[in-house]
């Protein structure tokens, strides 16, 4: 029986600092080879407003969506 979606998905927050600094590309390079290790493939990278980790405000950061197929 096969599934009914030939893909699964998984979404990966990433943020820097609540500072505002500028988002480090070498970090968010191991993050998309850590994820690609695993067989994930990036699908889009969507600027938003991440949840920091004190007090209840956000920080700029990305969405990472990744796509690989079901299996």
């Amino acid at each position: 029986m096969s599934s009914a979606y030939a893909y699964e998905y998984k979404v990966a927050t990433f943020r820097e600092s609540l500072i505002g600094d500028a988002l480090d590309s070498d970090k968010l390079e191991k993050v998309l080879n850590k994820h690609a290790e695993d067989g994930w493939a990036l699908k889009a990278i969507t600027s938003a407003d991440v949840k920091g980790r004190i007090g209840p405000g956000a920080v700029e950061g990305l969405l990472l969506t990744f796509e690989r197929p079901r299996g």
